[in-house]
């Protein structure tokens, strides 16, 4: 994606579907539905241009699944951060995490968990965008939902109400017949 310097796009994603049980939840893995839903993810991404210049994952491990799938689906790759602030993270830690992405990131995607990333998509666009992607995102947040906002300015800025919701996406798989 090809962008000027101060044009930047933050990617907010919910980790796919994951097992209800495990030794804990830190270590719950992707379903079989959760992996294609999370290379489903990828190709939209890929559809729509968007790669990613620097991603920050949490450290739970249906969250690097979920970017690992994101990447098998053709989203193209970037320095990886696992980041255990963003396990189970509140929006404000979420935003402190964003707050120190690289200045030369013109693409940060995050992955990580509900309340969260719902909750920090909504703080940052605050109504401003697109119509459709605010009334998508009114009917919830599902694992991998994507945000996609739009925000100028050097990320050590970002704040409430400072980006636009240009695009939500909820990344389903075709289900085979």
């Amino acid at each position: 994606m090809t962008t000027a310097s101060e044009d930047r796009l933050l990617v907010l994603v919910r980790h796919s579907a994951a097992e209800s049980a495990g030794s804990s939840d830190l270590e719950r893995e992707l379903t079989d539905r959760g992996w294609e839903d999370a290379r489903e993810a990828g190709r939209w991404l890929r559809e729509f241009g968007i790669g990613s210049d620097e991603v920050y994952c949490s450290t739970a491990r249906r969250a690097k699944q979920t970017c690992e799938g994101i990447y098998d689906g053709g989203c193209s790759a970037a320095d990886i951060k696992n980041d255990a602030r963003i396990y189970n993270a509140s929006a404000q830690r979420l935003l402190d995490v964003v707050r120190e992405a690289d200045e030369d990131a013109n693409v940060v995607l995050v992955i990580g968990h509900a309340p969260g990333i719902p909750y920090l998509t909504s703080i940052l666009a605050d109504g401003e965008g697109s119509e459709q992607a605010h009334e998508a995102l009114a009917e919830g947040f599902p694992t991998t939902g994507l945000a996609i906002l739009s925000y100028s300015g050097p990320w050590s800025d970002i704040g409430p109400a400072t980006a636009r919701l240009e695009r939500f996406h909820v990344a389903r798989a075709a289900v085979p017949s």
